[in-house]
């Protein structure tokens, strides 16, 4: 029979943790904020953002605090992924931890806080060898967001509130790995009641431009329809 207090010594050794993968879209390109570890252990590797929760923290309180430390940020849009505990998947320590997939504009962020963590932008199809298992921590939020980016308005999270339908479409099909068709893309987009066209438009690209829209969370609501 296993004595009690020895249970409650292993409790006490397992720590918990969480890890946030954040993803950017920047220069038409979906990408990945990574962190180069200045101290060890790891030194010197790429890794995510994480930390140990604290005390008096719940899991979503500290991956709030970890995201705004790094970046500034307050009340990003966050999903939980994953718990990943193995017992062999941190070299120096028991750690289980919980990961937060995050979805940020760069031209929101403080580059200061960014630069402090020796922080840089990975596009998705060159992610290097992290530390640990954050490799597949990383491989299942992408799995995991394309799905949802088929049934849900996630995406318009990585754009400003105003953007046009080339923007739209580059995203997608960032997100996907994917072309899509325009004439069908335009076509659902078309479905899309929530997706507001305004009365500007975006000149940068061609004389004639592109109408401007904003993605109407109200509106979405009320449709629940969203499908690509």
């Amino acid at each position: 029979m296993i004595e009690s207090n020895s249970i409650n010594n292993n409790i006490q050794q397992i720590k918990v943790a969480v890890d946030c993968i954040i993803f950017g879209f920047n220069d038409n390109k979906l990408e990945l904020l990574l962190i180069k570890k200045k101290e060890n252990p790891e030194k010197g590797k790429w890794s995510l953002i994480g930390g140990f929760v604290g005390f008096d923290e719940d899991l979503d309180e500290a991956a709030n605090r970890i995201l705004s430390d790094l970046s500034g940020l307050q009340d990003i849009y966050m999903e939980q992924i994953k718990t990943f505990g193995k017992v062999d998947r941190c070299s120096f320590d028991r750690i289980i931890s919980s990961t937060y997939s995050a979805m940020i504009l760069k031209s929101r962020y403080t580059e200061d806080k960014i630069n402090k963590y020796n922080a840089q932008w990975f596009p998705i199809t060159e992610v290097p060898e992290l530390i640990f298992d954050h490799n597949d921590m990383v491989d299942i939020a992408i799995k995991r967001m394309r799905r949802r980016v088929r049934n849900f308005p996630i995406a318009f999270n990585l754009l400003p509130p105003k953007f046009t339908l080339p923007q739209l479409q580059v995203l997608y099909e960032g997100i996907l790995d994917e072309e899509l068709d325009k004439r069908n893309f335009r076509r659902k987009v078309a479905q899309m009641k929530y997706l507001v066209r305004l009365e500007e438009k975006d000149m940068s690209e061609s004389r004639r431009g592109a109408f401007l829209y904003r993605f109407d969370e109200t509106l979405f609501e009320n449709e629940q329809n969203f499908n690509l």
